[in-house]
């Protein structure tokens, strides 16, 4: 099959141009104005803007956490994202502490494997580093194209690791060619608060808030930095939600260190307050938590200054009954919101159309970048010839509601309720398939395929 796409404003993290592109089989061919070729479909692209595929590096789907699992599959979940522009999603495979790397992976492609939709790939979750799991991590970036270890820094017990482990996989890591990202949080000290609001009686999902204070996150960044300074292994902070956090990675760049941050679409949109809606406020109980308007300053500017990377979303949906765990005491409420669907129409209508970032940032924040530091580029996160055809041909201009009556995430709750948009998927092209039609699902179950993704190097 064949497609041209006519008459478009081409945006890419660097470039802005109308022009046609050609597309045959899976790769683009051809990029130019007014291009004469056959096509065995043509798309007028008039009035609208064709960038890449987004690309979210931080979801759990189908994923074992706090005794279920979260709500949307493989299958619900990365059909979600494409409906919302997102072509190519990275998951986490969490290896159980006793059992091996390789048993984890194999679980999670249990899963996955024929299930998807979109583009997947897999960052490894280390919670048992010792002597056999060293040995596996050159094998998974060699034979599995899996190049990104995750490691926690907090959930004692289930999947924190300790400084020493830290240091052994950071050391590992770097000699095999990957990076380490992390959960930067400081578990005891969590853990320490989390017992004094239970003991005192303080049991709503608003203590699940004060249990996680900015400290707790700013110093286990500055921490983790330190560490992977002293190691030399490319680090990657998931999830960073604060100004305190923030300054850690800031701190890091006067002594010459690059360290990778991300954030989620949710801090830069959400704050704290959303907490004291009494137990409705469980439906934004995720870890880290949702901070303050300062700190949505603070990553705004972030972005803009070149220190916050990639804007991701950490999603990890459960439906309302499943929250219902943890009514009686915050702490057994399962951590995670749904936001798959929504990263990419959110950050346009809030930060193109508000005159926060430019198109260019918008492109380089959920696409580029995330293809550069995971390994995927030029594959991946680009116009180019020769390049996945993984395109958003997207109106600007289409104003809609976000609701859970109309998303496509497997969850009976929106995080985003009522909230108006401004800018909209119209087409969405994965690997050269029309693949979603406004709105209409034009592929089958299984037409996701897994991406193995290069070395990691230490200049992206």
């Amino acid at each position: 099959m064949s497609l041209l796409i006519k008459n478009g404003r081409i945006i890419t993290a660097a470039d802005d141009y109308k022009a046609d592109i050609f597309i045959s089989g899976e790769k683009i061919q051809a990029i130019g104005e007014k291009l004469q070729v056959e096509a065995d479909q043509t798309i007028d692209a008039q009035d609208h803007l064709v960038m890449p595929g987004g690309i979210d590096p931080h979801v759990h789907l189908a994923m074992p956490f706090m005794g279920t699992y979260s709500s949307d599959d493989y299958a619900s979940g990365t059909l979600a994202a494409l409906h919302g522009g997102t072509t190519t999603v990275i998951d986490f495979v969490l290896q159980t502490q006793g059992k091996s790397l390789h048993d984890a992976l194999s679980s999670w492609k249990g899963r996955s494997d024929g299930n998807c939709y979109g583009d997947y790939s897999f960052h490894m979750a280390v919670t048992d580093f010792n002597e056999h799991t060293a040995k596996e991590v050159g094998q998974l970036i060699e034979e599995e194209g899996i190049t990104s270890f995750k490691t926690f820094m907090a959930y004692k017990g289930a999947l924190m690791i300790d400084d020493g482990q830290m240091i052994g996989l950071m050391k590992e890591v770097e000699e095999k060619g990957g990076m380490v990202t992390v959960h930067a949080t400081n578990g005891d000290m969590i853990d320490t608060l989390i017992a004094k609001h239970r003991s005192e009686g303080k049991l709503s999902p608003l203590y699940h808030y004060l249990s996680q204070p900015e400290i707790t996150e700013a110093e286990a960044s500055g921490r983790f930095c330190d560490m992977a300074d002293y190691t030399g292994v490319p680090a990657y902070i998931v999830h960073l939600t604060c100004e305190g956090a923030l300054n850690a990675t800031r701190r890091a760049g006067s002594r010459n260190q690059k360290v990778f941050v991300e954030t989620c679409i949710q801090y830069l949109l959400l704050d704290a307050s959303l907490y004291e809606k009494d137990f409705d406020g469980a439906k934004w109980v995720m870890s880290p938590p949702l901070r303050q308007k300062k700190d949505q300053k603070a990553l705004w500017s972030g972005i803009n200054q070149g220190l916050v990377q990639v804007v991701a979303t950490d999603h990890c949906p459960f439906k309302w009954a499943q929250k219902l765990m943890g009514k009686d005491d915050f702490s057994k409420i399962p951590n995670g919101h749904p936001a798959i669907e929504h990263r990419m129409e959110l950050l346009f209508s809030e930060g193109v159309n508000t005159g926060r970032i430019s198109p260019n940032k918008f492109v380089e924040v959920t696409s580029t970048n995330p293809a550069k530091i995971f390994g995927m580029h030029p594959k991946k996160g680009c116009i180019a010839v020769g390049s996945d055809a993984d395109l958003i041909i997207f109106d600007p201009h289409k104003e809609h509601m976000l609701s859970a009556d109309t998303h496509h995430m497997n969850v009976d709750y929106s995080a985003y309720e009522g909230w108006k948009v401004k800018g909209k998927c119209i087409h969405v092209i994965l690997r050269g398939k029309h693949a979603i039609d406004k709105g209409k699902v034009k592929i089958e179950k299984g037409y996701g395929s897994f991406i193995k993704r290069n070395k990691v190097s230490k200049v992206v």
